[in-house]
């Protein structure tokens, strides 16, 4: 008998675990009438501020959005500098650029792969306007730190908690640090939608206002715009399953570290680099991501085996074709650089059985030998 499939994620895993909930939540919202910036958004938005512990969430229709207004909101814009990391999705930077901003590039810990707060005195200019941290693979960035660089030197906050629902350090979730927090809500997440969203969190009820009216034409009395915004409205059906899904958060995150623990037991001796955590940091594991400098084999290997894996990222930002040899920072990346050719995302989802990852440990464990 052909063992099956083992996919890297399965959203479709979640629509199959909360079937009956999600199937009648879809049945009453097609039956309210109300389909856009409704009941369902705005209970969402007060579910999720409560979570993270900030006063005002706003919804957008992704988290590229969300990084691009909350720049915007924050007076974030052309000529200025902000700086973040090259190690992360291109969504990051897209948004910067946006929203007129430079980014400019830092290097990540070899722990968390997070932002170094150590690498932010060497690439400050007159022109660093904001630090936007990334909490890589679910992974807490130390904020302490950058929080305390950013204050001594007149700086903005934006946290990039995409990857990193339910994350905290010394119990201070994430999205709770900085003047906005974005997060993404795409079904792969650990908070996931069963489509495109995203949103902005902050303490401050001006930039929470000019949020509201950026995302919808600038709009204060509808078709009157006060200034010019954009169209990025969180869809009224993505938001009823958000409110449906968001009590089933930490748990999943407790399942996503049961399988993590898993891995790191199991994998010990493989020769792997395993993933590491801070001793303030709760990670929730959005990725379980190795090292190995035969990554390709190993991935070739699991593939042939029916597992799939993935590689988060296969370039770092400054080394991709639209980026390349233009930005700041691009020439003083060595952890990043070292990384990219070493990591190599494992099969991590709430719903993975036990028995999956323990036939992924056995075929890396074949592999090596």
């Amino acid at each position: 008998m052909q063992a099956r499939p083992i996919p890297l994620s399965n959203p479709k895993a979640s629509y199959e675990e909360h079937r009956q909930q999600i199937e009648a939540a879809v049945s009453q919202f097609f039956a309210s009438g109300g389909y856009i910036l409704g009941d369902q958004t705005r209970r969402f938005e007060a579910e999720f501020a409560r979570l993270i512990g900030r006063d005002y969430c706003v919804t957008v229709n992704n988290g590229t959005d969300a990084i691009q207004l909350a720049l915007q909101a924050l007076g974030v814009g052309a000529g200025d500098e902000v700086i973040t990391v090259s190690h992360t999705a291109v969504a990051t930077v897209a948004a910067i650029e946006l929203a007129g901003a430079i980014p400019v590039f830092a290097d990540v810990d070899p722990v968390s792969y997070c932002l170094d707060p150590n690498q932010l005195a060497g690439l400050l200019s007159e022109k660093t306007k904001a630090i936007l941290p990334v909490h890589l693979y679910g992974h807490p960035a130390d904020m302490p730190a950058i929080m305390a660089f950013a204050r001594q030197h007149g700086l903005l906050v934006i946290e990039d908690c995409a990857q990193a629902h339910g994350a905290n350090l010394n119990g201070q979730p994430v999205g709770s640090f900085g003047d906005a927090a974005c997060f993404s809500f795409y079904p792969t997440k650990n908070l996931g939608a069963f489509g495109d969203g995203g949103a902005v969190l902050t303490n401050d009820p001006e930039i929470a206002e000019k949020l509201l009216l950026l995302r919808q034409y600038g709009w204060k009395n509808r078709y009157i715009s006060e200034f010019p915004g954009m169209n990025t409205r969180m869809d009224e059906l993505q938001a009823a399953l958000l409110n449906l899904k968001l009590p089933y958060l930490e748990n999943d995150n407790q399942r996503r570290a049961r399988i993590a623990n898993y891995y790191n037991n199991a994998l010990k001796g493989t020769g792997l680099g395993l993933p590491g955590t801070t001793a303030s940091a709760r990670h929730v594991w959005h990725l379980y991501v190795v090292q190995t400098d035969q990554r390709d084999q190993l991935q070739a290997f699991l593939r042939q085996n029916l597992v799939s894996t993935g590689i988060h990222y296969p370039m770092a930002v400054h080394q991709q074709p639209a980026y390349r040899e233009r930005l700041r920072g691009c020439g003083n990346l060595p952890v990043t650089e070292a990384l990219i050719p070493r990591i190599l995302s494992l099969p991590i989802y709430p719903q993975l059985p036990l028995e999956d990852v323990d036939r992924v440990c056995r075929l890396i464990w074949q592999w090596r030998q």
